[in-house]
């Protein structure tokens, strides 16, 4: 993975970290290489071009390990439903401009790709308050299976809905073997990283929950349901996977 050719310099990186985690306790700070995890993701965001990188955390261990490795770091209500209002939070903290863009980059993908933080960056615009990316899937296990989020886009790239389901679902392809995807046929991966435009994330809590978000269990469809529109970057190669189990961690540390 490289860094972008032409970095921004004009978006603002906030890696939401908390200490609780059913499957890997103590996560962020989990050691790569002889530092924590969550260093380990501002550092990879910092190849990306931000003009500032800050760790949002409500716990005093994530602070201090934040600040020994010279990262800056913000401390948050501990009552977030999610990391969003988390990093809402900190960009209220921290007085942007309601036209800044904020990038949302979750405190276990040491492995992220720089350019993508960039390049999600980049789609917000005066009309797009909120941008993610996706990935062309060519594995059909993964086209059915409901762990890998889809999306679809419009002609402008833009999403036109997320689902767990697969989608488009192919009707005569199908119909012939659910085994191989059909020729021709390639649905998108949604990749969970979000960028934003401040007014929009500062007006993103108060939004009621949405019946499509509750029935899929997919927050980003509480934007779509609200009429917003959701920019999508879509790169050819599939990221590095975050760190979510033991197993994960093993894998991860052996590059470090």
């Amino acid at each position: 993975m490289s860094a972008p050719s032409n970095p921004g310099s004009g978006f603002v990186v906030i890696i939401p970290a908390r200490l609780a985690s059913t499957r890997l306790p103590n996560k962020p700070l989990a050691d790569l290489g002889g530092k924590p995890m969550v260093v380990r993701v501002a550092e990879r965001a910092q190849l990306s071009g931000a003009a500032r990188i800050i760790v949002a955390t409500d716990h005093d261990d994530i602070r201090a390990a934040c600040q020994m490795h010279g990262v800056e770091v913000c401390m948050t209500r501990s009552d977030h439903p999610s990391g969003t209002d988390r990093i809402a939070e900190v960009a209220r903290t921290l007085d942007l401009a309601p036209d800044a863009v904020v990038v949302n980059l979750q405190g276990d993908e040491p492995l992220i790709d720089p350019s993508l933080l960039q390049a999600a960056a980049g789609c917000i615009g005066a009309d797009v308050p909120m941008a993610t990316c996706a990935h062309p899937l060519h594995d059909a296990a993964d086209a059915f299976n409901p762990n890998v989020v889809k999306v679809v886009l419009d002609k402008r790239a833009r999403a036109l809905y997320f689902s767990r389901a697969t989608i488009p679902w192919h009707r005569d392809g199908f119909a012939q073997s659910q085994v191989d995807l059909p020729a021709g046929y390639v649905p998108l991966r949604h990749i969970g990283l979000y960028a934003y435009r401040n007014d929009f994330l500062q007006a993103y809590p108060a939004l009621a929950v949405s019946p499509l978000e509750g029935i899929e269990a997919l927050e980003q469809l509480r934007v779509l349901w609200h009429g917003y529109p959701i920019a999508v970057h879509v790169t050819d190669t599939a990221p590095a996977a975050g760190v979510d189990t033991p197993e994960d961690l093993a894998r991860v540390r052996l590059l470090y």
